[in-house]
């Protein structure tokens, strides 16, 4: 099986679901849209997956590469391919599947803890999940649930944290893929997104985390991708 993954930023890479595919035996390569480098064909890959980014689904004027990254997921979409998104990615395949993406009324920056919907405990998807776990947050933006697709998590600040459509196109808008590098590369890049707020925590707390926080991450990851990939 072969992966393209969209980049939105150096700094956010595919990290863990890299590892993934390279453990499963998939090849993986990446476009980063931020360098002017155009969109595939899709045609050319089985799965498309959508990385995060500081940018936000209509920042078109500054990002004008974004117009045909959401005509390359719709398209990628009625393919019949498999699309996973995460974060700015989550809400692009929001996006480009008709729904609204707007301001979140809180921003969520930190280890915080998403609840599974009752569909989501009882799908095939996610059913080997924790009713309630700890994900890594940093986002101010959400969506509306795309028409047809099945809510599987929420949280306290933020209605829509996963959907899945059609069996095969899976929006996640939290991070299950970061590495203590990419967390403090981000601690860097954004700090100036770390206004205090109930949902917000500081870089201290964002990087004070044990192995253990990153292998329960790891585990849901490839539990995920895992599932969908049957």
């Amino acid at each position: 099986m072969h992966i393209n993954c969209l980049l939105h930023a150096p700094f956010e890479g595919p990290c863990g679901i890299a590892d993934w595919a390279a453990d499963r035996g998939h090849s993986l390569t990446m476009t980063p849209l931020y360098a002017g480098v155009l969109p595939p064909d899709p045609a050319s890959y089985d799965w498309l997956v959508v990385m995060g980014g500081p940018m936000g689904v209509h920042d078109e004027s500054e990002h004008p590469w974004l117009v045909a990254e959401k005509a390359l997921i719709r398209r990628s979409i009625e393919a019949g391919k498999t699309v996973v998104g995460v974060c700015l990615g989550a809400q692009l395949i929001a996006a480009a599947l008709g729904a609204r993406v707007y301001r979140n009324r809180e921003a969520e920056i930190g280890w915080l803890p998403i609840e599974l919907t009752a569909a989501g405990q009882a799908s095939a998807l996610c059913g080997f999940l924790p009713p309630v776990f700890q994900v890594f947050q940093w986002h101010g933006d959400t969506f509306d649930l795309p028409a047809g697709a099945l809510q599987l998590a929420r949280s306290v600040a933020c209605e829509q944290q996963a959907f899945l459509y059609d069996g095969r196109v899976l929006a996640l808008q939290f991070h299950l893929e970061f590495t203590p590098e990419s967390i403090a590369a981000l601690c860097e890049v954004c700090a100036d997104e770390m206004v205090p707020g109930p949902y917000v925590q500081t870089a201290a707390q964002l990087l004070a985390v044990t192995p253990a926080d990153y292998a329960q991450l790891r585990v849901a990851l490839f539990g995920l991708l895992d599932r969908l990939s049957r």
